[in-house]
């Protein structure tokens, strides 16, 4: 029998409660959630004979802003309203940078997605995210 796995990062931080999570702010949830999601795309991808600069590439064409507003939006219809919820929070949040590569509108909802993927995160929903990581895997990613 295999041992059940236990998320190692998660346990880093013990005094992160249900309500101390749900008091973050939008762009801390981001914060994470940007992490979280490129590390699972990166692990997706990990290929032993594909040199790490095609890795680069390809993982970039899912972690840029437009790739995360595409993915967000063909979501949509996935989500629950407590997503859509926390999307929308995300993207409205008052950020003070402005996005280098990217139409200020994509960056609005990549953070939303971000944000979600870190409030999914941090509340142990690992079933759900990978839910949805099964979804944006089998979406058509061409930006």
């Amino acid at each position: 029998m295999e041992k059940e796995y236990n998320n190692l990062f998660r346990n880093i931080n013990k005094s992160l409660n249900g309500e101390d999570i749900k008091m973050l702010s939008p762009l801390q949830l981001a914060y994470i959630g940007d992490a979280v999601y490129e590390l699972f795309i990166r692990t997706y991808l990990l290929d032993s004979s594909m040199p790490v600069k095609k890795l680069h590439n390809e993982t970039t064409q899912y972690v840029k802003a437009k790739s995360q507003s595409d993915i967000i939006h063909a979501l949509e219809d996935a989500l629950t309203e407590e997503e859509k919820d926390l999307v929308r929070r995300g993207r409205n949040a008052k950020t003070n940078s402005m996005p280098k590569n990217a139409e200020l509108i994509d960056y609005k909802y990549a953070t939303g997605f971000e944000s979600l993927m870190g409030y999914l995160y941090l509340t142990g929903k690992d079933e759900r995210m990978e839910e949805l990581f099964e979804k944006i895997v089998n979406l058509s990613i061409d930006n």
